[in-house]
C-alpha cells in the first residue's frame, strides 16, 4: 500500500511540473504563431467567395420543412 502512495505522489508532482513547464512556455511566447500572418497576404481569396456563401445560406433555407 506505500508504493501506491509513492507512485501517485510521484506522478502528480510530474504532471504538475509538466504543467508548470507548459504555462511557462506559453506565458513566454513559445507557441506565438509569427509566420502565417506574413504569409496569409501572399494569397488570394478566392473571386465571389462572398456571393458564394450568401447563395448557400440561401439553398439551406429553402430545404427547411415550415411546421
Amino acid at each position: 500500500m506505500g508504493i501506491i502512495t509513492l507512485l501517485i505522489t510521484i506522478s502528480v508532482t510530474i504532471a504538475i511540473l509538466f504543467l508548470g513547464v507548459f504555462y511557462w512556455n506559453m506565458k513566454s511566447g513559445q507557441y506565438d504563431d509569427t509566420y502565417t500572418p506574413s504569409v496569409r497576404m501572399l494569397f488570394d481569396d478566392k473571386p465571389g467567395s462572398a456571393e458564394t456563401k450568401k447563395s448557400e445560406s440561401k439553398k439551406s433555407d429553402k430545404n427547411q420543412v415550415s411546421v
